[in-house]
């Protein structure tokens, strides 16, 4: 009966979060998937974190049938990691993500189910790049987004999310900043950093693969066809589409966070997504009662994360396969890394 339940909880809310109804070969997969997961999860007293760019599957919250102990973005999860009990972490994000968990939790196993699930923003820049940086701009202050890999967040003087840039920002001395490495980003935040701290940025050429394919031309064009949308778009994409994007139109340019929590108290019944395919999903499942027009780009990296590879990262656990999915650090790193990072959770 309790099986039976929480087969059905899952399909409920599976179909809540995609508008377009799966064959019941691939939902019954899912469900024997769940389940072995659920089973596993308990036997090695494992939690997964999912992000909101994950498929719908994994965004399905255990006590809606599914996988995820919890869902959010990059900010969210980092504070999430921070507090796990469990033994062992299955982070099914990208990459820089399961080292962030890594970090703030060195003596627990973290677990990626795909070593693929990259990012063009955090291989954009290095630690060596960063050393370099700061010999040109000696005593400027570091902020590299969370986007990074561990060995970049080592060389930084804070992190920060899309959430909380503009706070830490406010929080450091002097009249510039070394900002990394998203371009678009930096731009974006540019005139609101200057005109609310007096601060420059520094920045750097890094792009998101994903953000950067929101064109002008690509949003205006959705903004005709449905002149009554808000438009959503995340901090990424590039800054003449988001100053282009709002000209006339109700939205919002933000953290993945600010755009659900803008969604939740707008008025309005219909929006326009400018961000990661998936992203839909989740607030198709959170405002039933809304519309979303997404143009669905996907991640390549994040859709490397599958319910199937999930399932194989938590088979391995006490096999020889443990090693293909185990995120491991050098305690220099982790040590380095770990004081950046905590100055970013400071204000989460």
């Amino acid at each position: 009966m309790i099986v039976t339940q929480t087969r059905s909880a899952f399909s409920e809310k599976l179909r809540a979060m995609e508008p377009d109804a799966r064959p019941e070969h691939e939902v019954a997969a899912l469900l024997e998937a769940v389940e072995e997961i659920r089973a596993l999860k308990k036997k090695h007293n494992a939690v997964v974190l999912s992000h909101f760019y994950m498929p719908a599957e994994l965004q399905v919250k255990h006590e809606d049938g599914g996988i995820a102990d919890f869902v959010g973005d990059s900010l969210g999860l980092s504070v999430a990691a921070k507090s796990v009990e469990a033994d062992t972490i299955i982070f099914c994000g990208v990459k820089f993500m399961a080292e962030t968990a890594k970090i703030l939790n060195p003596v627990k196993q973290v677990l990626l189910p795909s070593f693929d699930a990259g990012c063009s923003l955090a291989e954009s820049i290095t630690g060596e790049d960063v050393r370099m940086l700061k010999k040109l701009w000696p005593g400027v202050p570091v902020v590299a987004y969370i986007n990074t890999y561990a060995e970049t967040k080592a060389e930084a003087d804070n992190c920060c999310t899309s959430r909380n840039a503009l706070e830490i920002a406010r929080s450091l001395g002097g009249d510039r900043l070394i900002f990394l490495p998203d371009l678009y980003m930096g731009r974006n935040l540019q005139s609101k950093i200057k005109a609310e701290t007096g601060k420059e940025l520094i920045l750097w050429e890094g792009k998101c693969e994903v953000h950067e394919q929101f064109t002008p031309q690509r949003i205006n064009g959705l903004k005709m066809m449905y002149p009554e949308a808000q438009v959503l778009v995340h901090w990424e994409v590039p800054d003449d589409t988001v100053s282009d994007a709002l000209k006339g139109a109700g939205g919002i340019v933000g953290s993945t966070s600010d755009i659900i929590r803008f969604v939740g108290e707008s008025q309005s019944r219909q929006f326009i997504l400018g961000s990661e395919c998936d992203l839909g999903a989740t607030l198709r499942g959170m405002y039933p009662q809304k519309e979303f027009i997404v143009p669905c780009i996907k991640c390549p990296h994040m859709k490397q994360i599958t319910m199937a590879r999930t399932l194989d990262a938590l088979r391995s656990i006490g096999t020889e396969k443990e090693a293909l999915f185990e995120i491991t650090l050098e305690d220099e790193i982790i040590r380095n890394a770990l004081t950046p990072i905590e100055r970013m959770l400071a204000f989460a």
